[in-house]
């Protein structure tokens, strides 16, 4: 289980069920609520926040191993770090600077021993994932019927953004 000073909580789904659109729905109401919150995104392909013909973009294609660009409104550091395997989630915790935070929010990495949320939709058609991982802590479902009779865990509806964001407001006050 990942040791962390914050409450690390993750939304752990196939891809199509969402995990993204629910963030996008629950940050600006957990901001509302006062808490400062990180998130890491797992991405299964190679990805660019920069944009060719940009100065850091251009910079770091030159052959910057680490790239900081910075403003007046943000910073950002692209780190060139080629692997055969994406880096551990506690690795990347240890990046974000936790004075600043109230609470992470893990977007994927459904394979690392952390608490998360298994969101599920039938119309994806994907096998639940409660049953094999200890670390899920509530399912989450955009019909609460179609939740095997078997599981224990709380419940949530996927499409009740006060629910979820009561959720996670008690799990944060359990982990603080």
């Amino acid at each position: 289980m990942i040791n962390y000073p914050l409450p690390v909580l993750g939304f752990a789904a196939w891809s199509g069920t969402g995990k993204t659109t629910l963030l996008k729905a629950l940050l600006p109401r957990l901001r509302q609520r006062g808490l400062r919150i990180g998130c890491i995104k797992h991405a299964h392909h190679d990805f660019d926040v920069d944009t060719p013909g940009k100065d850091s973009y251009e910079l770091r294609h030159a052959g910057a191993e680490q790239m900081l660009i910075a403003s007046h409104k943000r910073w950002a550091l692209m780190v060139e770090d080629e692997r055969n395997e994406p880096p551990m989630l506690d690795e990347l915790l240890s990046h974000l600077s936790t004075d600043q935070l109230d609470l992470v929010l893990i977007e994927g990495f459904k394979a690392e021993a952390f608490p998360k949320i298994e969101l599920n939709r039938p119309s994806v058609g994907k096998p639940w994932r409660y049953q094999e991982d200890p670390h899920i802590v509530a399912v989450a479902c955009d019909d609460l019927t179609a939740i095997p009779a078997d599981c224990t865990l709380p419940k949530l509806d996927l499409n009740n953004l006060e629910l979820l964001e009561g959720f996670i407001l008690d799990f944060c006050k359990l982990r603080s």
